[in-house]
């Protein structure tokens, strides 16, 4: 398919707050969208109301009107038109189980696109293959759904200062509905094509892992976790051992809060200065973020879901040990992120000491 334009059907598998939010968007700008969500309350209240989205300016709130359908309601789709495009906005635990729900109602043109946390690519091409497989990074984007149907954005948008969707092919070509899918993003923020996807996705992954099972195991927004210098220096680390096996693995990786994989490389064999640059960008990401922006997987943690912390620095931690490659902070988070899970360990900066130590 060459284009996706407003009269293409297009479906959300996953209405939470990436899924909630660019789906609000482009029903918003007149999009033939659907949402299925697993929450009924997120159902009935995007039913009902629409898909409220806010941000940090009044020009960002917003109410798009989406189709809403639980899972359950998903067999009557057998009787619609198939869907030109699916994108799925779930955790990396259920992409598979989501990927084979949605196939059987993809058009023969029809395709996926993931639009998720981690590197879920092959798991999505396992289901339907690699040739109806997209990838797409959400990257900086900072939302949470924080009651049924109502989604906040806790940064300001990119726009021109930062490019935060960015659609690529797994064989890194531009295709034309890598262009297509940019342009129709560009509803949402700024979007491009881009040849890089792996890279992209790894550069996206080094965020993750420094940011998200640290918010999970202290309880920490990011801003808060910017305040405190021991912390500021484990999420470096965390950074350095990401970006040191990115390196290994060949991914061309992109900027990271502003600083290039050099940097985190020099930070990760010692060198303070390095080190100091990245702290300093951290800081600075605050300005302009609200104090309550928690990372997704802090957003989970408080509401009692599973993390996703082994598809995260789990991955990291997995990817290096192919490598012959010791990760020892991202294998430590992974401990400590798990220990809270379970109850063992209680919730604060404390959880996350054998990080610090490591």
């Amino acid at each position: 398919m060459s284009e996706l334009g407003k009269k293409s059907h297009m479906v959300f598998v996953g209405g939470g707050a990436v899924g909630g939010y660019v789906s609000g968007h482009l029903a918003a700008n007149g999009y033939d969208v659907t949402v299925i969500d697993m929450w009924p309350e997120n159902v009935a209240a995007i039913r009902k109301d629409g898909l409220r989205l806010s941000g940090t300016t009044p020009e960002e709130t917003l109410t798009g009107k989406p189709r809403a359908l639980h899972v359950c309601d998903v067999p009557q789709l057998a009787h619609e038109r198939p869907f030109d495009v699916a994108f799925v906005c779930m955790k990396s635990y259920d992409t598979v189980w989501a990927a084979q729900l949605i196939k059987p109602y993809l058009a023969e043109h029809g395709f996926i696109v993931s639009l998720q946390n981690g590197i879920n690519e092959e798991r999505v091409a396992s289901v339907v293959g690699w040739g109806r497989t997209v990838g797409c990074i959400a990257s900086s984007i900072s939302v949470e759904l924080y009651e049924p149907g109502k989604i906040h954005r806790g940064v300001p948008k990119g726009g021109e200062k930062h490019t935060v969707f960015r659609v690529g092919e797994p064989h890194g070509r531009l295709t034309p509905r890598v262009f297509a899918l940019a342009e129709m993003l560009k509803t949402t923020d700024s979007s491009k094509p881009t040849t890089n996807l792996w890279g992209e996705r790894w550069s996206k992954l080094v965020l993750n892992s420094m940011q998200n099972g640290m918010a999970a195991a202290t309880g920490l927004s990011s801003n808060a976790m910017s305040t405190r210098q021991d912390l500021r220096r484990g999420i470096v680390r965390l950074g350095g051992e990401a970006v040191n096996v990115g390196v290994a693995l060949g991914y061309p990786l992109e900027e990271m809060v502003h600083c290039e994989a050099a940097d985190f490389l020099k930070a990760h064999k010692g060198d303070a200065a390095a080190r100091d640059k990245i702290e300093a960008e951290i800081q600075k990401m605050a300005v302009g973020r609200s104090d309550k922006q928690r990372p997704s997987m802090g957003q989970d943690m408080a509401k009692g879901r599973r993390t996703e912390i082994e598809f995260l620095n789990g991955l990291v931690v997995a990817r290096g040990a192919e490598l012959g490659i010791k990760c020892p902070a991202s294998a430590a988070l992974v401990r400590c992120v798990q220990r809270v899970e379970r109850g063992e360990v209680k919730q604060g900066p404390e959880a996350v000491s054998e990080v610090l130590n490591a």
